[in-house]
């Protein structure tokens, strides 16, 4: 099956899915039980091959008295993937009897606390805990009585159930984003509402990670300071070679929810919980893995222009973070806050590419000086502007700001992407050939007129600091041209000819006047 075929039957089946519960669960809330249940079965096959040693011949699940006889490896079991699950846990053998099980939903309950329980008191406690606390069985949501739930649940387990992908490392697709980039792009109003607008399309990611990646052999570890379900971090995994990344990844969230995504989603790409650390809470107030930096490389959709401490905190114009530009970033506008945040952050040989909003690339104030310190320390090697309506929630036409603090040279590259889209019925999309296009400028850092253009720091400077992309590069003028001359002829010939056709009708109304008069 390809990939194509793959992404196209895991749509239909969570739009079946979507049906059997339609009326009950809102669609926005309904992703957190597709999510779920995906990230449930994944980790039900994944710790059955590890307890199997991969032996297919072997059924974890249907194990006999197995609660008992494994419990003796369980130490060990818990130390190596980070959790445990007894075979009368798995995922299959609760899909087996969800139709007839009368107490389905308190099960499912037990089981999800249990496996989190499992980690207690062991090094991956922290990354389990809470995995499934989204995951709410009994909820009113899925109905007023406890067979209305069941019947629903049972509906999306045996849904997920029937995805027949293989193994999960076998598949062609990310699962996990796929399903989470489907259930967005079908309830993109609700999902406006719920940090939709912040989610990275995977195409998007693929082109943020490739530019803070961009040559470099090796990498101590990624960091993402608003990491969201983690999609650019896994990015990151999917495209290069898995020991490229030495250390890990490192990521903060402020929303609990998409923090549980963000680690549900590092289990779901076999990335194991002593290769990756994702904090729970508001990045800029209270930062971690300030012990961990530096980073070799960070990527980063932080939220657009929202309201954080700023001067209201007088400290903060102190903090590492933010004293080297002399000024905070705007109250009403954090953006430039996380920016300096991620370059404090950023090793010597590293880059960050970091989502932004076009406002502060051209704004006064503190967003100019902010903009003066960065350019002044030539800390900006590229600002990247992109096609309009790419993003879920929002038709803003976003830039990509690329930090380094190895620049070899004194210039800045701007490069306009914005012409690079193939457009699909709800939103813009970019695709292989464009990330290439603009990759391969990106490294070379050649002019092109109309689409990149490498810029001194003293034009820069000059131009108060500007950095909006189209300051420096002309759009390209899409006009027919007009030839004045050949127009003039083509008008003159036009004007004789209807001098004569004129002529020709005032002899033929002569003559016919004629006639009717005798004459």
């Amino acid at each position: 099956m390809t990939s194509t075929q793959q992404r196209a039957a895991l749509q239909r089946q969570i739009w079946a899915i979507a049906n059997d519960v339609r009326g009950a669960v809102d669609g926005w809330d309904f992703k957190q039980y597709v999510l779920g249940t995906l990230f449930y079965r994944f980790i039900s096959e994944n710790f059955a091959d590890y307890m199997t040693g991969g032996d297919e011949s072997v059924d974890y699940a249907a194990m006999d008295n197995g609660d008992k006889n494994i419990a003796a490896v369980k130490d060990d079991a818990i130390r190596t993937k980070g959790y445990f699950i007894y075979p009368s846990q798995m995922f299959a053998n609760v899909v087996a009897s969800a139709n007839t099980n009368e107490s389905l939903n308190t099960d499912l309950a037990n089981i999800f606390k249990d496996i989190e329980a499992s980690a207690n008191g062991y090094p991956s406690e922290r990354d389990i805990k809470g995995l499934f606390a989204d995951f709410d069985t009994t909820s009113n949501r899925l109905g007023n009585t406890v067979k209305d739930k069941n019947a629903r649940l049972a509906d999306v387990l045996k849904g997920v159930a029937g995805l027949d992908f293989g193994t999960f490392d076998e598949s062609h697709i990310d699962l996990f984003g796929d399903a989470y980039e489907f259930l967005i792009s079908n309830y993109a109003a609700n999902a406006g509402k719920s940090g939709g607008e912040f989610f990275t399309p995977q195409q998007v990611s693929k082109l943020i990670a490739q530019l803070a990646m961009h040559k470099q052999t090796s990498i101590n570890k990624i960091y993402d300071p608003a990491c969201g379900s983690g999609s650019l971090l896994l990015q990151a995994k999917r495209h290069f070679d898995e020991h490229i990344i030495e250390d890990g990844f490192f990521g903060q969230e402020l929303n609990h929810t998409t923090y549980n995504l963000a680690r549900m989603n590092m289990f779901l790409h076999n990335v194991n919980y002593d290769k990756f650390n994702i904090q729970l809470g508001d990045t800029l107030a209270e930062p971690h893995f300030g012990d961990d930096k530096p980073f070799d490389a960070i990527v980063s959709n932080p939220p657009y222009s929202v309201k954080w401490k700023g001067m209201d905190d007088p400290t903060l114009i102190n903090d590492d973070r933010f004293a080297p530009a002399g000024v905070l970033a705007p109250k009403s506008k954090a953006d430039f806050a996380f920016v300096l945040h991620a370059l404090s952050y950023l090793s010597a040989k590293g880059r960050a590419a970091i989502v932004c909003f076009p406002g502060i690339f051209y704004r006064g104030g503190a967003e100019q000086k902010i903009r003066q310190y960065l350019v002044d320390n030539n800390y900006v090697e590229s600002v990247i502007s992109l096609a309009p309506n790419l993003f879920y929630g929002t038709s803003i036409a976003v830039n990509i700001l690329v930090l380094s603090k190895h620049k070899t040279d004194t210039t800045t590259q701007f490069i306009d992407a914005s012409g690079l889209l193939k457009k699909e019925a709800n939103n813009n999309v970019l695709l292989d050939r464009h990330i290439e296009q603009i990759m391969q400028v990106f490294d070379s850092k050649a002019n092109v007129d109309h689409f990149a253009q490498s810029v001194p720091l003293e034009k820069v400077a000059a131009n108060d600091y500007n950095l909006s992309v189209s300051s420096y590069i002309d759009a390209k003028d899409t006009r027919d041209v007009v030839n004045i001359a050949q127009l003039n002829a083509d008008l003159k010939t036009t004007v004789a000819r209807i001098d004569q056709l004129r002529a020709e009708i005032d002899a033929i109304v002569a003559e016919i006047e004629g006639e009717e008069l005798g004459v």
